[in-house]
């Protein structure tokens, strides 16, 4: 019973076993999350927390029950990610897509130093290089509101 629920968290519903590119549609999951929840100061943080929680717990069961390390089934990272990087930053639509860019390419090149959070035992490491990678796509999403902002008088 605890493995079906670790999987159900870990793989989004299921979504992680979509056979082609499953960290995209992980990462969707988070754009259509990020649509659906209600966005302020106090529902944000305590989701972002509590799926950074259950996502290692459930990272963790997964990896021993496939006996892998962060296997691609596991998509709540990219869940989390998504959600991350578009928290408190004041998009519509078009922003938000580009923040969902700008995550995708943070995850896959995994710059310095989400590469290392990696390294780190169990979910823990599956949840913390999309978190840093996160982190890194919200400051370029930050930079693309601002500039079309200032520049060209455009809200993104």
């Amino acid at each position: 019973m605890m493995m079906r629920l670790a999987l159900a968290i870990a793989t989004a519903l299921g979504t992680g076993y979509s056979p082609v590119a499953p960290g995209t549609v992980g990462s969707a999951v988070g754009l259509l999350l990020w649509w659906l929840l209600p966005q302020g100061t106090v529902v944000t943080p305590v989701l972002l927390v509590l799926l950074f929680v259950v996502g290692s717990w459930s990272g963790t069961l997964v990896e021993r029950h496939v006996r892998g390390t962060d296997p691609g089934i596991v998509v709540i990272d990219e869940v989390l990610g998504m959600l991350m990087t578009l928290a408190f930053v004041p998009v519509h639509w078009p922003g938000a897509v580009l923040g969902f860019l700008l995550f995708r390419v943070a995850d896959i090149v995994k710059p310095y130093p989400a590469n290392r959070c990696e390294a780190l035992h169990g979910g823990v490491g599956i949840m913390a290089d999309d978190a840093m990678a996160a982190v890194y796509a919200q400051l370029a999403l930050r930079a693309c509101v601002w500039g079309a902002s200032a520049w060209a008088g455009v809200a993104l």
